[in-house]
């Protein structure tokens, strides 16, 4: 669910403008799944560039506060989310902590890097959802230190039915920026891609798995 209709289509628009967002589908990305799909997305790209990152910030902060009250502790996933966890954490003057894929191999074997206690309400800070799978392992490293999850937030989501159900399963609230449907009917109206070619890109959420194959 995006948190604004507002708020989505602008932050589609910045998306695009900077190329975090690419729109190809004649010439289809592979994913590390294998997947094919017509549409990447590298939000890491937002910290490059002050005043989109700002923006970034700015609503997280504000939104997160509105829907999830304020929590005692912001989380990052690992690697993507963590720049601008960071940042939304400082907006809010909170603490701030990381979530990585695994625990570490050697020394503490953390998971969970920086300070937490048990019973805290932490609110996670994701940069994408695709399945929610990793978003979601996430959480439960924060859970088994005893965390209080008030919810996720994250830049964007591809909407994907398979992630709505495992965040349903999982009792977590997720709330985006923004979303595919508004990244679409933005890019038709912005010319960056065709009516055609949204035709194409729907196709492709509706079975992403098996999209492309012969």
């Amino acid at each position: 669910m995006i948190f604004n209709k507002d708020t989505a289509e602008k932050t589609a628009e910045l998306l695009l403008q900077i190329n975090a967002i690419k729109l190809n589908p004649e010439n289809p990305f592979t994913w590390a799944s294998g997947w094919k799909s017509p549409i990447y997305c590298d939000n890491r790209l937002i910290l490059s560039f002050p005043s989109i990152r700002n923006y970034v910030r700015d609503e997280f902060a504000k939104n997160i506060e509105k829907q999830f009250g304020k929590p005692d502790v912001i989380a990052g996933v690992a690697t993507g989310a963590i720049g601008v966890g960071i940042l939304v954490a400082e907006s809010l003057g909170l603490p701030f902590v990381y979530v990585r894929p695994e625990p570490k191999k050697h020394g503490r074997q953390n998971q969970v890097e920086g300070f937490l206690q048990k019973g805290q309400n932490v609110v996670v800070v994701e940069d994408l959802i695709s399945t929610g799978k990793s978003s979601l392992m996430a959480v439960e490293a924060l859970r088994s230190e005893g965390a209080n999850i008030k919810g996720m937030a994250a830049i964007f989501t591809y909407g994907f039915g398979v992630a709505e159900e495992n965040f349903k399963e999982a009792n977590i609230d997720l709330f985006t920026l923004s979303n595919y449907e508004n990244l679409l009917d933005l890019a038709v109206q912005k010319q960056y891609i065709t009516e055609d070619q949204q035709s194409t890109l729907l196709e492709w959420n509706e079975s992403p798995s098996t999209w492309g194959q012969e």
